[in-house]
């Protein structure tokens, strides 16, 4: 299917090369002794969770190593996200702890990262003076310098935002790993200008990474022992990336299969979508490779199609469900999951009542849901009341959070008796006896350890009893 594209057909030459180290090889150890240290929180999307490994990465190579004990850090990070209202109040919390911990060690120095710093640029500084440094996501190659500057006495502030930054050379610090699940940065920014998000103005214009780096960041994680990769952008299946020297474009279709074709044990998800990118070419890729997940995350925000167009989604209602019929019949065991969003501007109770509606009919398998909240700068806040009162979207979100609840019980229970392939990720929160895993439809396995297995081992498990949230069977 993919076979005429020379970029794709030059690939293997070029996987094998970086995998002598030129781009993705170990990481450079530096003498421990004297080492500063730093300690980084991460909030929001996992797309943040990425960069903090990429700044993980770029901090190591100056000479910093990580802690979990923030008491000990020279350096504190906070990545932040700018989504909800919430989550902004949740890193200023966190700030006034840090400030305390600064007090007891003379010389640590505070930042704040992410979309929270691009957005507010300054106002951390000079405003509520918690910080020493405002780095914004394109910015973290200048880390050192802005470090380096605030241990001299000054404010280190870059929030500039790139039309070409994907940080594609550096190999990410893995923080925290299971051993087995790893994120794989394939774009950043977004395009879209969906009236209620902040994304475009705290992350920029989509610009997709090399093709040949990502092949070689998931050869290199496979080698490492990783059985699976979850490929990361804003808006992931907008991928599109041309080959400077032959001109040829690899979109993200190609991508999902190249990845697969790295190892058929390395599993292969990707998020988040944007239901008018999820084309029939990727629905093919799924169906064809085992081990690119059955599973796609389709956001629809809200179930009535006056609301969807409020919110610049580029689709209306039945357009939307079109596109979850055609996901079931090219792949009929495929999961889907949802973005949901409860009292948008001017949304009346017979306009949540079609939401209400849409998650009964699509069958969820998992739901993101939240109530609106306002963020500045984006074109609801300029052209739309926020003028659901703050009981009523809570109200509101509750139902939601109520149905999807029940539904998850209906439609776990149809998995009973059937088998499914597991991929271990590790023990069970709950018990050391049993083990954890994830069904390629991103469902949750609780099963009873038996045998040699362990983590990044394949397993059939036969699904006997089920929650709304988990699947618990034996190892056939």
């Amino acid at each position: 299917m993919y076979d005429d594209n020379p970029t794709i057909k030059g690939l293997s030459k070029v996987i094998d090369e970086t995998k002598q180290g030129q781009v993705f090889g170990e990481n450079v150890l530096v003498e421990e002794i004297d080492k500063k240290k730093f300690y980084i929180e991460s909030y929001g999307c996992a797309m943040n969770f990425a960069d903090s490994e990429i700044v993980a990465s770029i901090l190591h190579k100056v000479g910093y190593t990580a802690t979990r004990e923030m008491e000990e850090a020279d350096l504190i990070l906070i990545n932040t996200c700018s989504i909800r209202e919430k989550a902004e109040a949740t890193v200023r919390k966190r700030l006034r702890v840090f400030s305390k911990v600064k007090l007891k060690k003379k010389g640590s120095l505070i930042g704040v990262l992410g979309c929270m710093a691009e957005r507010l640029k300054v106002k951390f500084l000079e405003e509520e003076k918690l910080v020493d440094l405002v780095v914004g996501p394109d910015s973290y190659r200048d880390l050192p310098n802005l470090i380096a500057g605030a241990e001299g006495g000054e404010k280190g502030v870059n929030v500039f935002l790139s039309r070409e930054e994907t940080y594609a050379d550096i190999s990410p610090m893995r923080l925290m790993s299971n051993g087995v699940n790893a994120l794989i940065s394939i774009m950043r920014g977004c395009d879209n200008m969906c009236s209620f998000c902040v994304v475009p103005y705290t992350r920029g214009r989509e610009r997709s990474r090399n093709v040949y780096t990502i092949i070689a960041e998931a050869q290199d994680l496979f080698d490492k022992g990783f059985r699976e990769v979850t490929l990361l952008g804003q808006n992931v299946d907008s991928y599109k990336w041309e080959n400077p020297e032959t001109k040829e474009v690899v979109s993200f279709a190609e991508l999902l299969v190249l990845v697969a074709n790295v190892n058929p044990l390395l599993r292969v998800r990707f998020s988040t979508s944007h239901p008018k990118d999820i084309t029939d070419d990727v629905l093919y890729a799924i169906r064809d490779h085992h081990n690119i997940c059955k599973y796609i995350h389709l956001p629809i925000q809200s179930g009535n199609s006056r609301i969807l167009a409020k919110m610049n989604r580029t689709y209306d209602r039945p357009w939307y469900e079109e596109k979850v019929k055609r996901i079931y019949e090219v792949i009929p065991d495929c999961a889907i999951s949802s973005d949901i969003i409860t009292g948008f501007c001017s949304e009346t109770e017979e306009e949540h009542q079609d939401t209400l509606d849409i998650i009964k009919w699509a069958k969820y398998s998992l739901c993101y849901m939240f109530f609106y909240s306002e963020r500045p700068g984006t074109l609801a806040a300029k052209k739309y009341e926020d003028d659901v009162p703050l009981e009523v979207k809570k109200r509101r979100l509750q139902e939601v959070v109520d149905l999807h609840r029940l539904e998850g019980f209906e439609i776990n229970a149809k998995d009973e008796g059937k088998v499914f392939e597991v991929l271990i990720e590790g023990n069970s929160k709950k018990s050391d006896d049993y083990f954890k895993g994830k069904t390629s439809q991103f469902k949750t396995v609780i099963f009873e350890k038996k045998g040699d297995y362990k983590p990044g081992d394949y397993v059939n498990v036969l699904i006997e009893t089920s929650n709304n949230a988990t699947l618990k069977g034996r190892i056939v």
